[in-house]
């Protein structure tokens, strides 16, 4: 259905709305800022375009917003183990990492536990080698779509 917006929102509400547009978080502010320039008449279509979400995505922020208001459009922590547990993991991992830094092979002979070092370069870093290093064998590292075929 195209077409313009019902939404109204009071003054107290729009200023909360701007202050809700300048946030660090940017889920928060694209929502604020997709609820503003509803109250301005722009369709769910033109908003979906200018934050590059559906427009269903804005009509569901539309309806958060005209049933419980601003506060509606926080961001909010999902259930789940707390985020502190992945920072522990990580520091443990940059101490490990780090102390085989400078130990860990480099070149083409380079062995599977040294992988991450020697693909810096060519895959960047993350969980999965970050995983492979730690020899938990989770995946077959690839390189440009293939298999590594230099690593064990």
């Amino acid at each position: 259905m195209a077409g313009r917006s019902s939404l109204v929102a009071t003054a107290e509400q729009e200023a909360e709305l701007r202050v809700l547009s300048r946030s660090d978080v940017r889920g928060e502010a694209d929502r604020a800022r997709a609820i503003l320039l509803t109250l301005q008449g722009w369709t769910s279509e033109e908003v979906a375009e200018a934050f590059g979400v559906t427009s269903e995505a804005v009509r569901h922020w539309r309806g958060w917003f005209s049933e419980r208001g601003v506060h509606a459009l926080l961001s909010s922590l999902a259930p789940g183990p707390s985020p502190s547990k992945g920072g522990q993991a990580l520091a443990v991992a940059g101490l490990l990492l780090r102390q085989h830094d400078d130990a860990a092979p480099s070149g083409p002979r380079a062995t599977r536990s040294a992988w991450p070092r020697a693909g810096r370069g060519r895959t960047g870093s993350g969980p999965r080698q970050l995983v492979t290093f730690l020899s938990l064998d989770y995946a077959q590292p690839f390189v440009h779509g293939k298999a590594q075929s230099g690593l064990p």
